[in-house]
């Protein structure tokens, strides 16, 4: 399944608050459709298949990438769930949203798609590169990209920038000093499930 255009209000509802995915809240409480008026409770793959489904939209990311991460997750030391979520939180376009350089995952990664973000000095277009501590994220420079950023950094996805990084507003300069703590995932998840989803695949 490629990557989700449609409404997003409509899984936000399906699947609780997704700050990668859009800043609108709804004002409908139930969630979409004519199920969503009868409480029935879910099975127990409906739940893993919702906690999957919430790391994928909010992301922004396809069910093949997701599963060719849970890979590289299951060879890595540690946890698997929390390595996932490492991986994914270090992408490009999710380091540029934390920074507070783009309101939204899918406004960062048009910023980056579009040659807007530079990497240590070098313009990088490329999504799901993954971010290292030490490195450089900076607005091109270039009158068009400053003054897009610039607007975005006045309405901020998120309130707080998470401790391991750090911006610097008026060089539109940010810096990764390390890997994200699982305390930091702006995400309500159980990612034990999501490992648990795939682990039966």
């Amino acid at each position: 399944m490629s990557r989700y255009r449609g409404p997003r209000l409509k899984i936000c509802r399906k699947l609780g608050e997704l700050p990668g995915l859009t800043r609108k809240t709804s004002k409908k409480v139930s969630p979409p459709g004519e199920q969503g008026q009868k409480s029935k409770k879910p099975s127990e793959y409906a739940v893993r298949l919702e906690e999957k489904q919430k790391l994928r939209f909010n992301y922004g990311i396809s069910e093949k990438q997701l599963f060719k991460y849970i890979k590289i997750a299951k060879k890595a030391q540690g946890s698997t769930g929390s390595i996932l979520l490492q991986i994914l939180e270090m992408r490009l376009d999710n380091t540029v949203f934390r920074l507070g350089l783009a309101p939204t995952i899918p406004a960062a990664r048009q910023l980056v798609n579009h040659g807007h973000i530079t990497v240590n000095n070098k313009t990088l277009n490329i999504c799901s590169y993954q971010c290292k501590p030490g490195d450089l994220i900076q607005a091109k420079e270039n009158n068009t990209s400053k003054k897009l950023i610039k607007t975005y950094l006045n309405y901020p996805g998120l309130a707080n920038i998470p401790n391991h990084l750090e911006l610097d507003k008026n060089k539109l300069l940010g810096k990764i000093n390390g890997i994200i703590e699982r305390e930091w995932v702006a995400l309500q998840l159980n990612e034990l499930l999501i490992v648990e989803y795939y682990s039966r695949k």
